[in-house]
């Protein structure tokens, strides 16, 4: 009976240890994903919505294929831009792609 409790314990404890580790990593990925769209909000605004009067691209209309289309041009120097040219060069196309789907018209 006593062998039974403590397997038991030790089940639970293992479990309990397991899943606070994967919520963890969900959350640092989550965290790391929205880290990256940030960064677009500050001219874009918060989901691609734009911000008002500033005469910078609504991008919200976009599917994500399209944006990491742009995205990639701007990477590679097909598409000319301000600042955007820069700012696609300091991301991997892995990044560029997290970027993307989140961004995408759904």
């Amino acid at each position: 009976m006593k062998s039974k409790i403590i397997s038991m314990s030790l089940s639970f404890i293992i479990y309990f240890f397991t899943w606070g580790l994967q919520a963890q990593t969900l959350n640092a990925q989550d965290l790391h994903q929205k880290a990256l769209v940030a960064t677009c909000a500050n001219c874009h605004g918060t989901n691609g919505k734009g911000v008002e009067n500033s005469g910078l691209p609504l991008i919200n209309h976009y599917s994500g294929e399209q944006i990491l289309t742009h995205l990639k041009a701007y990477k590679s120097g097909a598409r000319e831009g301000t600042i955007m040219p820069q700012l696609a060069k300091g991301y991997t196309d892995e990044q560029l792609q997290i970027i993307a789907n989140l961004l995408g018209k759904k």
